[in-house]
Parts: structure tokens; C-alpha cells; sequence
């Protein structure tokens, strides 16, 4: 009889002796959204000039929980004083975690006021295309500089990228002597992903280039194409920029503030666009 149950056995069907699956296996792993992230002001800089306080109420209704500043003559508060800026960011719920600032005058009364308010960051908007790979280093002095100055205000400095610090010069990459001349103590990078893709760099590999030193980045999108770099500027979601892979590529490499921008409108008007763009952000998974 056992040698028959045996033989039986030999014969049957192999999904009847197959092992069990695992039912993990059957579960999809969870997606992520991001909960917070913020827009740099530039982005509607013709209704920070008519409104500011109007402007960024509107901003904050749209779901931004962080703004990033820039000086429209005004100064970095925008014409307000320390307390009646905090006390705004407070009501509305936004944190202001940034400012675009020209870092090489009056440091030290920018810094002051920041640290008031508890800006996180203030940052290099732009040097310029240099002259030579000497010119980015001596650059990349100038920033430690910086860097050491702000410290005793318990401010950061970064620098933000346009292209051409990733257009080759002197069979160099520009961006890189800025990475490696600069002390990841003192300097730390935003990184414009729209600027890094239309200079057709391979932003995944540049990030995974250098872990840790990026914390900001410009989330904005870009139409497919070769032409004028400045003007492929579309809605997140309307160009071909994989940000939900570089969202999560990102955050396992230490960025911390994801900041929509916008330069470009094709269509609509800044504000429109601003709050299509944190519709967008605000569903994205990774």
C-alpha cells in the first residue's frame, strides 16, 4: 500500500506539489508621497511685487508648507521686520526654510535677520559663467569664507546651479570643483535638477556622485527637446523629467527640501501655475 502511495505521488500534477508562495510576495510595497515641500518666491515675482503678504497667504492655501526666498529690492523680509514676518509665517503655517541672497555684501545683516526668523539657508543664486577652472576655485574659497561666517548665526550656506557649471571647461567639469573644493562642513549644494538636465547631465549619477552634499533641490520639469535651454520650462508633470525616481533616489542620499519653480509659462499665470505644481507634487508617489 505505501508503495503505491508512493508511486502516486511520482505522478502528481508538479502545481499540486509545488511549495506554498509566500503571501508577502502578493503585496506590493507601499508607495511614498512627500508631506512637505515649498516654492522658491521667484516663481511669482510680479505678485510678491504688487502683494507679498497677499501672495504668500495664497501660496500657503495651495498646500506649500515651505517658501524660499529671494531679495526683490526689498530685502530678504520683503520690507517687514523680523517679528512681523515670523508672526505671518506662523498664522499661515508655512516655514521659511530659505533665501536667494547676494551673499557677498552686507552678510552679516542678512544673516542676522535670518536667524530671527529661523531661515535655515541662505544661498548662492548665481556666479556667472567663470573665466577659468582658477576662478572656480578661488569661488570655492569665497564659500568656505561664507560658510564659516554664518556659522555663529546657526546658518547654513549652499549654492544653487544654473548649466553652465556642468559645461566642460579645461577638460573639467566646473560643478565638480566647486563639489570638491568646497568643505562639506561649511558648503552644501541646491541642486536645480531643470538646469543639471537641459546641460544633459545624468542627474541620478551626479547625486549618486556625491552623497550627502546636496540638501536643497528646484524641482521644475522640462519639454523634451533640444532647443533653448531657458525655454523648455513646463508644469511638473508636462515634460520628461523622472522626478518620482529622483525624489526617491534623493532622499536615500540626504536631500531634505524639495522647492517647485517655476521661470517659464507657457500657458496660465504664475500663480495658476503654482498651484497646478503643488497639485502635482502633493499626489506624486515613489
Amino acid at each position: 500500500m505505501s508503495t503505491m502511495l508512493g508511486m502516486g505521488a511520482a505522478f502528481m500534477p508538479l502545481q499540486f506539489c509545488a511549495a506554498p508562495k509566500k503571501e508577502e510576495s502578493l503585496v506590493e510595497t507601499p508607495k511614498s508621497k512627500l508631506d512637505r515641500f515649498g516654492i522658491q518666491l521667484y516663481s511669482v515675482k510680479e505678485d510678491m511685487a504688487i502683494d507679498p503678504v497677499a501672495t504668500m497667504r495664497s501660496l500657503a492655501g495651495y498646500g506649500y508648507k515651505q517658501f524660499e526666498g529671494f531679495d526683490g529690492g526689498k530685502g530678504i523680509l520683503w520690507g517687514m521686520q523680523p517679528a512681523e514676518f515670523k508672526a505671518l509665517m506662523s498664522e499661515i503655517g508655512v516655514e521659511m526654510v530659505a533665501s536667494h541672497c547676494n551673499v557677498f555684501e552686507n552678510l552679516e545683516a542678512q544673516a542676522q535677520q535670518a536667524a530671527e526668523v529661523g531661515i535655515k539657508y541662505l544661498i548662492c543664486p548665481w556666479i556667472g559663467p567663470q573665466k577659468s577652472l582658477e576662478d572656480y576655485r578661488k569661488m570655492a574659497t569665497q564659500f568656505n569664507q561664507i560658510g564659516e561666517k554664518l556659522k555663529p548665526f546657526g546658518i547654513k550656506f549652499a549654492y544653487h546651479n544654473h548649466d553652465y557649471t556642468f559645461v566642460e571647461q579645461e577638460g573639467q567639469i566646473p560643478q565638480d570643483v566647486l563639489m570638491n573644493e568646497t568643505d562639506p562642513a561649511l558648503v552644501d549644494f541646491e541642486l536645480d535638477i531643470y538646469w543639471s538636465h537641459v546641460a544633459n547631465v545624468n542627474t541620478s549619477e551626479y547625486l549618486a556622485k556625491y552623497p550627502g552634499r546636496f540638501r536643497l533641490c528646484h524641482v521644475k520639469d522640462a519639454e523634451a527637446g533640444t532647443g533653448d535651454p531657458h525655454q523648455r520650462g513646463v508644469l511638473l508633470g508636462k515634460g520628461e523629467i523622472p522626478y518620482a525616481d529622483l525624489i526617491k533616489q534623493s532622499k536615500e542620499l540626504g536631500m531634505e527640501y524639495f522647492i517647485i519653480e517655476q521661470e517659464r509659462f507657457p500657458t496660465g499665470t504664475p500663480m495658476e501655475a503654482a498651484q497646478a505644481n503643488a497639485q502635482y507634487l502633493a499626489a506624486l508617489e515613489f
